[in-house]
């Protein structure tokens, strides 16, 4: 009989040390988060930070995992629709964020993430479904259009950054002469098409105008816009050779090599031109105005925020690392690493090239289609990117573009409708 016990008490005792050491290696085993995002050129910084935040949290590992851009949308919806997806997704903002949110692919964070309380309503908003009111993403940055010029080249000529749209063409043709592509840009990335429309046409057509139409008290066939798609025209002779042949990642290549002097792009290119190439000297300046002393409006923009896949198995681990990534701490890695204007309160640019960008965003207007049509199908941005490249050929005239969009957007934009 006792050796019956003894038996029993060895047995159990091995149960035991098995049951211990199969949960001691179970809790070993480190949570994998998957993070997926359409920025490529980020990884690096990216990879930074979340080094950084593995090491308070060494039960958590988490890939970063950026798709190329063009295809991100398609990749993530496909993945979402089947269930699967990235445990944590960088979104874009306002109608383009709706389509992941509103089929419920997205966690609702209001409840989840206090610290949203470090954003403004203004910021919150681009990633507010408008169905039930709730916030899906913590927003990451805001970006601003503006004009990257080389310093060096500038310098050797004489030039000085042009205030007036006639001082910008005048300096067009001075580089122009002497041997140098005035402005990089091409047609053939169908978003850069908007980028360059979004750089230059607000000055023409003023700071009324985003409000007045998305009230629907004027459409896209007002003068004022077509005239400011007019002045695009006078841009052709200066843009890169064959620019309708020229993609996005050439014309980003023409700038950073010193082949071209100038590229109108967003405030996120600041940190991959310096990677690019760390000998570069450039410098920015917002989109010339009709006459001296007027206000330089700057398209803005939110860009987009970071979500949690409302399936994801890891659910408590993922919004823990959403937490982290509203809170000032990473706004200011983010900043400092990727010269980016952060939303987060508290967040202050160091980089001088991005206290310029802040200083833009005292004239700010909304980035005129991303903002206020992306809602529904065809969306302006679809419309206004087909269309300007037509423009830019020669096929059709600004008056055309104006038509096109606003029939498009009429298709299921009631104000529009009753015009």
């Amino acid at each position: 009989m006792k050796r019956y016990s003894l038996t029993i008490r060895i047995l159990g005792a091995v149960l035991l040390g098995a049951l211990f050491f199969g949960f001691s290696l179970a809790q070993s085993e480190p949570v994998r988060l998957t993070f997926w995002s359409w920025r490529i050129e980020d990884k690096w910084a990216y990879d930074q930070i979340i080094a950084g935040y593995e090491a308070t949290h060494p039960g958590v590992d988490i890939e970063f995992m950026p798709f190329e851009s063009s295809t991100y949308a398609t990749v993530l919806s496909t993945a979402f629709a089947a269930g699967q997806g990235p445990d944590i997704a960088h979104v874009r903002a306002y109608g383009a964020f709706e389509a992941f949110a509103a089929p419920g692919f997205l966690l609702p964070l209001d409840d989840k993430v206090s610290e949203l309380a470090n954003f403004s309503e203004l910021a919150l908003n681009g990633e507010r479904l408008r169905a039930d009111g709730r916030v899906y993403a913590v927003p990451f940055a805001s970006q601003t259009l503006v004009i990257y010029y080389n310093t060096a080249i500038f310098n050797q000529l004489g030039l000085t950054p042009p205030e007036t749209w006639d001082q910008f063409l005048a300096t067009c043709q001075a580089l122009k002469a002497n041997g140098s592509i005035p402005l990089a840009n091409g047609a053939a990335t169908a978003f850069m098409n908007e980028v360059l429309m979004g750089v230059f046409a607000p000055n023409f057509y003023g700071a009324d105008f985003f409000n007045q139409v998305v009230a629907g008290e004027t459409t896209f066939e007002d003068p004022r816009f077509t005239g400011a798609l007019a002045r695009l025209l006078e841009l052709r002779p200066y843009l890169a050779p064959d620019f309708l042949g020229v993609d996005y990642t050439t014309a980003q290549s023409l700038f950073v090599n010193e082949l071209a002097a100038m590229f109108a792009g967003g405030s996120w290119e600041i940190a991959n031109f310096r990677r690019q190439n760390p000998d570069l000297t450039f410098d920015i300046f917002p989109g010339p105005v009709l006459e001296a002393g007027q206000p330089h409006l700057a398209s803005s923009f939110l860009d987009g925020g970071y979500a949690v896949n409302a399936a994801t198995p890891h659910q408590a681990e993922a919004v823990e690392f959403v937490r982290f990534l509203a809170s000032p701490e990473f706004g200011q890695q983010l900043t400092d690493l990727l010269a980016n204007i952060s939303p987060i309160a508290g967040v202050v640019p160091t980089d001088p090239l991005l206290q310029e960008v802040a200083e833009f965003n005292r004239n700010a207007t909304p980035y005129v289609f991303l903002v206020g049509f992306r809602y529904e199908n065809p969306t302006g941005s679809t419309l206004v990117q087909q269309a300007l490249p037509e423009m830019l050929a020669g096929n059709i005239t600004p008056e055309e573009v104006g038509r096109r969009v606003t029939e498009g957007i009429a298709t299921y934009y009631q104000p529009f409708q009753n015009r």
